[in-house]
């Protein structure tokens, strides 16, 4: 027990937690005293650390095998949990596999068993049927946002996974809903319950109504975004096709933004999002798909350009603001041709337009492309170095840094960009000359 709690301690040092809420807590006492567990809880609650600890507390580092499978639904998910188990520092391989990512890296690195495989069941599905990996040795088997797993259709693919085990222990079920069956083929008896939903705070989230007319939707909505004056806002549609429709509407107008959906080749998706995140563009224009397991936590306004399909999708649009106890904002377009959906049972304000209209607010970031990263030895204090000492650049001028395997993405201060290109680009990064220019 001392040898554990000091694991406790390192870890939570490493990631930077003062100690375990009371989620987690439970989630470690129970993970002891269960072969199985259901995780129920929202997003933003800490989940994924409470059930990747007990993980880690049982992984055997004289085994060189796999010893746990995480699922996830979603590729953006996967890498979020993998990046989330890397800032536990413990020492453990861990690897990630996921559609759109090149399949023969993930091969080479598959070579050496990683103790934590990480992926969307329809990659991992792949690797079984190319046997290139060994789930035989498995004790730990996990799916997160296992209902939306089933709400994605993965059910045959999970059990197909499933099949692959022979020494499983213990299986961990994550959920924003409460089930009351469960599949035959898991075994998943006598589970005990780690029930949070109900202990989760009402986020303080202002709805408003935004009046607007067929013909000029996307003006009204170019007008909404400018009064936000550079705050982050995630902008829902319902299909692919509109994301891209009011993406090049507000590019026509002089507003920027940056569109995300599952249409897009995967690398195109992580351009996206690292590009919001850090700053270059203040609005995220998405499908659904943007509703769910992405990471961004300080997004304070939600605008519903189509009404979602259902009540569980507004909810979980509306779940993007007023997070980790901050406030928010959801906007809906009401046009007197729509029909309003049942399930909106609340009345919204209405939200006017100051008769001041904002122009659109301009970054100060942009994000410059190198072409190395992890696999080239390369990490954040490497870049960090090198923009400093070949580009001159303070400390206040670089942003976030994101370091891919073969990729980095870095903020940076618009101001005098070309001027820094032109430093920068003859130098080499670690003795290695790479491609340097703003991300596209």
């Amino acid at each position: 027990m001392i040898d554990q709690n000091k694991k406790i301690e390192g870890v939570l040092s490493a990631i930077g937690f003062e100690r375990l809420n009371d989620l987690q807590k439970e989630a470690l006492e129970k993970s002891f005293s269960n072969k199985n567990n259901l995780i129920l809880s929202q997003t933003g609650s800490g989940k994924t650390f409470a059930f990747l600890l007990p993980l880690f507390l049982k992984l055997d580092p004289n085994v060189k095998a796999t010893q746990a499978v995480i699922l996830a639904p979603s590729r953006e998910l996967a890498i979020q949990i993998e990046s989330v188990f890397r800032a536990m520092r413990t020492n453990f391989k861990v690897l990630t596999c996921y559609g759109g990512h090149d399949i023969q890296v993930e091969k080479k690195s598959l070579v050496e068993a990683p103790a934590v495989l990480i992926g969307t069941p329809g990659r991992i599905c792949d690797h079984i049927t190319r046997n290139t990996v060994d789930l035989s040795q498995v004790k730990q088997f996990i799916v997160d946002e296992y209902d939306k797993s089933l709400e994605f259709g993965f059910e045959e693919q999970i059990k197909f996974i499933y099949q692959e085990f022979r020494n499983l222990d213990a299986i961990t079920l994550v959920s924003a809903t409460e089930h009351e069956e469960f599949p035959t083929y898991l075994s998943f008896k006598e589970a005990g319950i780690i029930n949070h939903l109900s202990n989760s705070i009402d986020p303080d989230i202002t709805f408003w109504q935004f009046p607007v007319r067929n013909t000029n939707k996307f003006d009204r909505l170019f007008d909404l975004l400018c009064s936000f004056q550079g705050e982050l806002s995630i902008v829902f549609c319902n299909f692919r096709e509109a994301t891209e429709s009011v993406c090049a509407h507000l590019s026509e107008k002089g507003y920027e933004s940056v569109v995300y959906h599952g249409g897009m080749e995967q690398d195109e998706r992580e351009r996206a999002l690292i590009k919001f995140r850090n700053g270059t563009f203040h609005t995220l224009i998405c499908t659904d798909l943007g509703s769910r397991g992405l990471d961004i936590p300080e997004i304070q306004h939600v605008v519903h350009f189509q009404f979602p399909q259902n009540e569980a999708a507004f909810i979980h649009r509306n779940g993007r603001t007023a997070r980790m106890k901050s406030n928010g904002s959801s906007y809906l377009l009401v046009n007197k041709e729509d029909h309003v959906p049942d399930y909106l049972s609340l009345t919204p304000k209405e939200f006017k337009l100051t008769d001041t209209q904002s122009a659109p607010t301009v970054s100060p970031w942009i994000t410059i492309y190198f072409s190395g990263g992890k696999k080239d030895k390369i990490n954040k204090i490497d870049i960090v170095g090198f923009l400093s000492q070949k580009g001159g650049l303070g400390k206040d001028d670089i942003g976030l840094i994101i370091v891919q395997d073969f990729s980095t993405h870095v903020a940076v201060k618009r101001k005098n960009i070309q001027a820094l290109l032109e430093k920068i680009k003859p130098e080499k990064v670690k003795g290695k000359k790479l491609k340097i220019e703003i991300s596209r």
